[in-house]
């Protein structure tokens, strides 16, 4: 059925002109699951089953017929590197070899170890934000604060110079680019050959950090190997700096735009800060393209049959914004229950360092506005702004004046 299937749309579908998820994924979550076609990258062009609707979004999320595995034959794949030329990260694993190296790092992002690093995000946001208030007017937020942030804080629980972190937002930015197959392939490689000598090291001569502990307590007696080991890193790197550096800049951005917005959450010290930090990532949904999976076996979900072999993208936009779970999804609400938005995923693959990103967006809209009350968007085209051609949503540069 899949490859029979009449009208076949091509995937992934650009953003609206605001930035909003397509629009077009509103006319597709009326219907059961339509077919899409996966663009050639690092793996061959093919058609999908694009899963829209939040229920189905939820249970495709979890359900274990749907592999993440990108090495299985016929995988989708949507980061363009090859996957049987790279290590790969348990992100893209089933378990039960994903639970093993998942729970490698547990430890490191549980809730009471995240508020022992409070202190010092706090006196790096504080640093920053002198930095900015340095700077001539008008200034790129985005370079200056919003980018610099998670990357650091990732780098530093890694382990990573400060000095080199400007190399991991490059190197990122031209893997999850979808242009140019080859050239993210590159950048891969380079930051993967850079983190395996970094683990050597730190093998060597451990200090208190995570790539530290994984290779005293993991590689040092076999547990892991290496490629294991800079798989993790990698990961925790690459989603720790860049889902959180975009998500920041578009809660600002938000505010920016909506000054009624921007009191209400700013309110009585910031009492719905945390609230509107959950609503925000419901809006902006910015895992928009990253999402497939493969179909290890025949079942039915959404009301149509999926059969052994088959693709499936899942759209956590469409999801995040179905109005049967969020009523006028295109309005940001603050009273509305927004914790049930699948942006940091669900199920097994749920993400770990939901509450250290928490806590530095939360930090980071109250230091910023308390400190810069004036802060104002500084384009003319405030559309302007968005990056495109990205597996994640996000701000090509957000330029303000105070």
């Amino acid at each position: 059925m899949l490859e029979s299937a009449e009208t076949v749309l091509d995937w992934p579908f650009p953003r609206t002109k605001s930035g909003c998820p397509a629009a077009v994924l509103a006319e597709l979550r009326e219907e059961p699951p339509s077919v899409v076609r996966i663009p050639a990258g690092a793996s061959e062009s093919r058609r999908a089953w694009l899963i829209t609707k939040y229920p189905d979004v939820r249970q495709a999320l979890m359900d274990p017929r749907l592999s993440a595995d990108e090495t299985l034959p016929g995988a989708p794949v949507r980061i363009q590197v090859d996957p049987a030329q790279k290590p790969g990260s348990f992100l893209r694993m089933d378990d039960p070899e994903h639970a093993r190296l998942r729970g490698l790092i547990a430890t490191e992002f549980t809730a009471r170890r995240v508020r022992a690093l409070r202190p010092a995000i706090q006196q790096l946001i504080d640093d920053l934000l002198d930095e900015l208030e340095a700077h001539p007017q008008p200034a790129d937020l985005q370079d200056i604060f919003s980018r610099k942030l998670p990357t650091l804080v990732i780098a530093r629980l890694l382990g990573v110079p400060d000095e080199d972190s400007p190399y991991f937002v490059e190197k990122t930015r031209l893997t999850i680019g979808q242009g140019d197959p080859a050239r993210s392939y590159a950048a891969y490689t380079e930051m993967s050959e850079y983190l395996g000598v970094l683990a050597t090291r730190k093998l060597d001569d451990p200090q208190d950090d995570l790539m530290s502990r994984l290779a005293v307590d993991h590689l040092g007696p076999g547990h892991i190997t290496l490629d294991e080991l800079v798989g993790i890193a990698r990961l925790v790197l690459v989603a720790g700096h860049e889902t959180t550096t975009n998500q920041i800049a578009l809660n600002i951005l938000s505010l920016l735009l909506d000054e009624k917005l921007k009191e209400e959450v700013l309110a009585d010290d910031g009492a719905l800060i945390a609230q509107y930090v959950e609503e925000a990532m419901r809006y902006w949904s910015i895992s928009q393209d990253a999402i497939v999976r493969l179909a290890v076996e025949d079942f039915e979900l959404g009301g149509v049959s999926m059969k052994k072999g088959d693709a499936v993208v899942i759209s956590i936009p469409a999801g995040n914004h179905d109005p049967s779970a969020f009523p006028d999804p295109l309005r940001i609400d603050l009273r509305r229950d927004a914790g049930k938005h699948m942006q940091w995923g669900i199920g097994p693959h749920y993400c770990q360092g939901a509450p250290l990103a928490r806590l530095e967006m939360e930090l980071a809209l109250r230091t910023l506005f308390r400190r810069f009350p004036g802060l104002r968007l500084d384009a003319e085209d405030p559309d302007s702004v968005f990056r495109t051609g990205t597996v994640f949503h996000g701000v090509r540069h957000l330029p303000v004046t105070w």
